[in-house]
């Protein structure tokens, strides 16, 4: 999709990300999550390749897995800006997804 964008900033450290958010059916038809990934925007003009390694959150116990299959309800974040961020995420369990390549045309 295209998409136009214009940046203003004081300090580009770490900026601008794109956050990709996947989501699809499952055995059920409940919409769920398959997978979220973030890569930086570059700056400099001409085409540009990136490909984003997705991932997807796990449950921590045997419980909680079986539970969020049967009620449909998977864990998946509430906020994007975890994806972009890497504060806190050490703790969070995930699991490798695939990967979404995306072309930009920067001028």
């Amino acid at each position: 999709f295209p998409i136009d964008i214009t940046f203003k900033s004081t300090n580009p450290s770490g900026w601008p990300q794109i956050v990709v958010s996947v989501y699809g059916p499952d055995f059920f038809g409940n919409d769920v999550v398959r997978g979220y990934g973030a890569v930086h925007v570059p700056f400099t003009p001409g085409r540009h390749t990136r490909t984003i390694a997705m991932f997807v959150p796990e449950s921590t116990s045997m419980l909680q897995k079986f539970t969020s299959w049967f009620t449909g309800r998977r864990p998946e974040f509430t906020d994007p800006r975890v994806v972009a961020q890497g504060e806190g995420r050490e703790v969070t369990r995930v699991r490798s997804q695939g990967f979404v390549t995306i072309s930009f045309n920067v001028v």
